[in-house]
């Protein structure tokens, strides 16, 4: 439990109100000076079906601004249970997830936009000591300034708190899934052509604290450049170099402090007969603590949509991430940055990207267009039979360090389907990993199981 009576408590929680009573201000003069704006550089939105009250005031309140001004709202409840969790310090529970989202954005013209975003997220009957994954009572999620955000070609660029994506999220990302989703402090900089995006950026992990206002900590930071190209019309390519660093105050808990060096590229596009592919390969250099830094990852998927019903989606995906060798003098276990995991190596969210090889396909059938029906399944060995197996987060589970517990972690088949109706989305799932050898060996009582139901609702 934090002191809120310390002198950096009061001073934290005093600088949040602050920033709170700032926004609300500031919300509050933007939105007069846009109900008063009579000429707007932007066409007026075409109108939409809507289904509330609330959809419907908003996109009147949009239009009455030019497309200037408009709120952002999400309400988002899921129950979920989680049996056979024991990895460390897991346990079995039953949560209700509970998260509110309430948001503004303003935009006067082609060259401007400011956003911001309070999020409150809890966990009703967990209490005050639910971890920070689920808990954060209300606090500043985005807030950020963007500049040319709607031109196509030129310079382009965004400062303060967002959330973000880069590719496919294997690196950088914000998952959503859970209850208190990743947010970054930044600041890019960005030149489009009609052919390519040329990036720099700084980003910062929001390190929260869930009962206080959660301040940029640059402790644990990423930079460098993402860059995108375009080839032809049916092939892409992302071309990246990040520097990931980060002390004690940032999360390292080892000696020293953590600096990588991420070199990597990934094709994507369409091929004949409806198939898309998209392919990833990354090197890592730098030091782990006083250890030399020596690794790599790679991703390969092949994908078809099936004309059954309104689609039958169809993937698989095979995917690895380097771990130490024993006896090795250097660390050879990636480094997977700050990525958005969900989904990637199975529903339950186990595992990460590091020391790590997982098959994987995924098969959505859309039986309409708002019903869907998804079947997944995974198995995972380990790379380095004397490494680590890491949770989502990049922290250690289970390990046998001499490397005769084996390497197949197991598998897991997973099954989930998705309502959406207007603004509204309904959805249910089940999960069941099977344990293999090196499970099995290591830690015994491990079989986990996930069911949960969840609703949600949001507009723009």
């Amino acid at each position: 439990m934090r002191d809120k009576n310390s002198t950096r408590g009061v001073g934290l929680a005093g600088w949040g109100r602050f920033c709170i009573r700032a926004a609300l201000v500031a919300v509050a003069g933007v939105s007069i000076a846009a109900a008063q704006s009579a000429g707007a550089a932007a066409p007026k939105p075409q109108p939409q079906p809507l289904l509330d009250p609330l959809q419907r005031w908003n996109h009147d309140l949009l239009e009455r601004t030019v497309n200037v001004f408009q709120f952002t709202f999400e309400e988002r409840t899921r129950w979920e249970e989680k049996t056979g969790v024991n990895f460390g310090k897991a346990v079995d529970q039953q949560d209700m997830l509970s998260r509110i989202r309430i948001g503004a954005i303003y935009e006067p013209t082609d060259w401007f936009k400011m956003s911001a975003m309070g999020q409150d997220a809890r966990v009703p009957f967990y209490g005050l000591l639910a971890p920070a994954t689920m808990r954060d009572t209300m606090d500043l999620q985005e807030a950020y300034i963007e500049l040319f955000a709607r031109r196509k070609t030129g310079f382009g660029a965004s400062f303060g708190r967002q959330m973000l994506n880069f590719g496919e999220t294997r690196l950088i990302g914000s998952p959503q899934w859970s209850n208190v989703s990743k947010t970054y402090d930044q600041a890019r900089l960005y030149y489009r052509t009609p052919r390519a995006r040329l990036e720099i950026l700084m980003v910062s992990p929001v390190k929260i604290l869930s009962d206080q206002f959660n301040n940029p900590e640059l402790g644990d930071r990423i930079w460098g450049t993402y860059n995108t190209f375009t080839l032809s019309k049916n092939a892409s390519m992302d071309a990246y170099i990040l520097r990931h660093s980060q002390n004690r105050v940032g999360g390292w808990t080892g000696t020293g402090t953590l600096g990588t060096n991420t070199f990597g590229g990934r094709f994507y596009g369409k091929l004949p007969h409806f198939f898309n592919y998209s392919f990833e390969g990354i090197g890592q250099t730098g030091h782990l603590g006083l250890l030399t830094q020596r690794a790599l990852a790679w991703f390969g998927s092949v994908s078809r949509k099936v004309p059954v019903g309104k689609g039958l989606n169809l993937s698989v995906e095979y995917k690895g991430a380097s771990g130490t060798d024993l006896g090795s003098t250097n660390s050879g276990t990636f480094d997977q940055l700050s990525p958005a995991n969900h989904d990637k190596f199975g529903h339950e969210d186990l595992f990460g990207w590091r020391n790590l090889k997982t098959l994987k396909s995924l098969e959505t059938l859309n039986l309409t267009k708002t019903l869907a029906l998804n079947v997944m399944y995974t198995n995972q060995w380990l790379y380095s039979a004397a490494d680590s197996l890491y949770n989502s987060q990049g922290s250690s589970i289970a390990v046998s360090k001499k490397g005769v517990a084996g390497t197949h972690v197991g598998q897991e088949l997973d099954s989930f389907m998705t309502y959406s109706r207007g603004a509204h989305v309904f959805g249910a799932g089940f999960g069941h990993f099977f344990k293999g050898e090196f499970i099995n060996n290591t830690t015994p009582h491990v079989n986990p199981r996930y069911l949960y139901i969840f609703q949600q609702y949001s507009f723009k």
